[in-house]
């Protein structure tokens, strides 16, 4: 199993979300977050004073699957998501060794 941890724009996440329903993932956990990367921010004015925006709104996205769910998960992500802009953001993939559901104590791919 591995967990898919995405970190993209938070008018994207709709998109995102029907993409990985088409491909057959619905649990998701979604945060939202702040950051930024390469972009750095950006200055905004405000009744005339400009100030720094250090970190941009962001929603982190995560997701447990199977392995053989994971290419296509990254590929709906990816496409659902991108801009074609700077800050479109990242995934990551990060095994998991286990997974169990509280409720019912189910372990590994039967707990997702």
């Amino acid at each position: 199993m591995k967990k898919i941890e995405a970190i993209i724009k938070p008018f994207k996440l709709d998109e995102v979300r029907d993409a990985l329903n088409e491909v057959g993932l619905q649990g998701i956990t979604v945060t939202e977050a702040k950051g930024f990367g390469r972009q750095k921010g950006h200055s905004e004015a405000h009744r005339g004073a400009e100030y720094i925006v250090d970190f941009l709104p962001k929603v982190k996205l995560e997701i447990i699957c199977e392995d053989s769910q994971v290419e296509n998960a990254v590929e709906a992500i990816s496409a659902a998501a991108r801009t074609g802009r700077i800050g479109d953001g990242k995934i990551f993939i990060i095994p998991v060794e286990e997974v169990i559901r509280i409720r019912t104590s189910e372990k590994g791919v039967a707990a997702i």
